[in-house]
C-alpha cells in the first residue's frame, strides 16, 4: 500500500512513540543530544567569549591588513582636494608616485581630484568618510589650511583630526618696482603715498602677506582679484602695481631677471621657522633678511606681541609646512608608521633629491621622527591669533569671514 507521508518530512525524525509513527498535522520532537555533545558546545562557546576578551574583539574585528608591514595588494589612493593641472596636483601625483616603489609591498597609486569649494569639499569629504587603514591620504596645502585658520562655516575638518605622513615646504619674497621711489625696507614706512600690493585672495596664501606689511606697519594698500601671481608680476612691471611676492619656484623666472635689469628691488624673504618655532633665513635666500628683520631695521627692536604671533603660526602654515599628507587620527599606528618611514627613506634618497629639486622647489620633504611633534605644535591655531586675523580682514579690508 503507498504511504501518505509528505516528501518534506526530514528523514530520521520520527517522533519516539508507541509505533514510533508521526501523527497527521504533529511536528516532529527535535532529536535528543548526548551530554557530551551539549558539554562540547558549550566549551566552545566559552572558548570563543575568553578569546575574544583577551583579544579585545579581534575574531570579530581583525586587524586591517596593512598592520602587518606590507602593503602588498593594496592602493594608496590620494585625494588631492583642488583641480588637476596646478601645483598641488603635479606635486601630489609627483610624491605618490615615488613613495609607492619605497613602502614595503609596493602598492598601487590612485590620484583622486576633488575640487569645489578652494579645496574645502574634497577635504570635508575626506575628514567625513576617509578609511582609516592608511590607504586614503589627504594632500593638504595651503588653499586648505588658510580657510581652517580663519574659521570659515563651510569647513567641517579639522587639521587636528588628522596625522601628517610627511611635509614639504616652500618660501617666497617680497618685492618692488624701483620706479615707486623704494630702495629698500626702509621706503615702506613715512610715505606720502601708499605702494599698491597686488593680490589673488585676502582670505588665501596672500594673508601672510597682509599680515607682513601689518606687523612692518607698512604704507601699502592692496587690489585683489587678479587670477594668478604671473599676472601680478606683469601688473607691476607696467607700473600697475608696486609690491607683490613670489614663491620661490617662480623667483628664477618672475623675479630674478627685473631685479637684475634694475627695474624691481627683493625687499625681503618670508623666511622659515626652525625646529624652536623662530623664525630664520630661508636657505634659498641667505642673503635675503626675512620680515622679522626687517621690522628690526624699521623699529629698533625685535618683533613681539600679537602680530608677531600670528605672522609666525601664518608662515609655518602656509610657507614652511605649506604641502603635506595626512591620514586620519584613528589610523593604526603600524600603518601610519610603515608611511612615515618609508616617506622619510624617500626624502633622504639622494637620487629622488635631484629628480625632485624642481617639484620641491629646493625644499626637504620630511618625515623624521619629530617631524609630527613640529607640525602639531604649529597646527595649534590659537584663539587670539584668529581673532587678530579675522578683525585685520574685517577692519583694513572689509571682507567678514563667513
Amino acid at each position: 500500500m503507498t504511504s501518505n507521508k509528505s516528501s518534506l518530512e526530514p528523514p530520521g525524525l520520527s517522533p519516539e512513540g508507541t509505533d514510533g509513527r508521526t501523527e497527521p498535522g504533529e511536528l516532529p520532537e527535535p532529536p535528543k543530544h548526548s551530554r557530551r555533545t551539549i558539554l562540547t558546545a558549550v566549551g566552545a562557546f566559552a572558548l570563543l567569549g575568553t578569546a575574544t576578551t583577551v583579544l579585545g574583539g579581534s575574531l570579530l574585528n581583525p586587524p586591517s591588513s596593512t598592520e602587518d608591514g606590507n602593503f602588498s595588494g593594496e592602493t594608496l589612493e590620494f585625494l588631492i582636494p583642488l583641480a588637476s593641472g596646478g601645483g598641488t596636483d603635479t606635486w601630489a601625483r609627483f610624491i605618490g608616485t615615488e613613495l609607492t616603489n619605497y613602502v614595503p609591498g609596493r602598492p598601487g597609486f590612485a590620484p583622486v581630484n576633488e575640487a569645489g569649494g578652494e579645496g574645502i569639499l574634497g577635504t570635508n569629504r575626506f575628514a567625513r568618510s576617509a578609511k582609516t587603514d592608511g590607504t586614503e591620504i589627504l594632500v593638504g596645502t595651503a588653499s586648505t589650511v588658510v580657510p581652517w585658520v580663519l574659521g570659515r562655516s563651510a569647513v567641517k575638518y579639522s587639521f587636528e583630526d588628522l596625522k601628517p605622513v610627511v611635509v614639504n615646504g616652500t618660501g617666497g619674497v617680497i618685492y618692488a618696482r624701483a620706479e615707486a621711489g623704494v630702495a629698500g625696507v626702509q621706503d615702506l614706512i613715512n610715505r606720502d603715498t601708499p605702494l599698491e600690493f597686488g593680490g589673488i585672495s585676502a582670505t588665501g596664501l596672500d594673508i601672510t602677506t597682509l599680515v607682513a606689511f601689518d606687523l612692518l606697519e607698512a604704507d601699502v594698500t592692496s587690489t585683489f582679484g587678479f587670477e594668478g601671481r604671473g599676472p601680478v608680476n606683469l601688473a607691476l612691471q607696467r607700473g600697475e602695481i608696486d609690491l607683490d611676492y613670489q614663491t620661490t619656484s617662480a623667483y628664477a623666472s618672475a623675479v630674478a631677471g627685473i631685479v637684475k635689469e634694475g627695474k624691481a628691488v627683493v625687499l625681503m624673504s618670508f623666511g622659515q621657522l626652525n625646529e624652536a618655532g623662530d623664525v630664520i633665513r630661508d636657505p634659498n635666500f641667505p642673503d635675503v633678511p626675512t620680515v622679522a628683520e626687517a621690522y628690526e631695521t624699521l623699529h629698533g627692536k625685535k618683533p613681539s606681541g600679537e602680530k608677531y604671533e600670528a605672522y609666525k603660526t601664518l608662515l609655518g602654515l602656509t610657507y614652511t609646512y605649506q604641502k603635506g599628507l595626512w591620514v586620519p587620527q584613528e589610523t593604526p599606528e603600524n600603518a601610519y608608521e610603515l608611511l612615515r618611514q618609508s616617506s622619510e627613506k624617500l626624502g633622504t634618497d639622494t637620487g629622488f633629491q635631484e629628480k625632485a629639486s624642481k617639484v620641491l622647489g629646493g625644499y626637504p620633504l620630511v618625515a623624521d621622527t619629530g617631524m609630527a611633534d613640529r607640525v602639531r605644535d604649529a597646527y595649534k591655531v590659537s584663539g587670539s591669533v584668529r581673532s587678530y586675523v579675522t578683525g585685520l580682514l574685517a577692519d583694513k579690508y572689509n571682507i567678514h569671514v563667513e
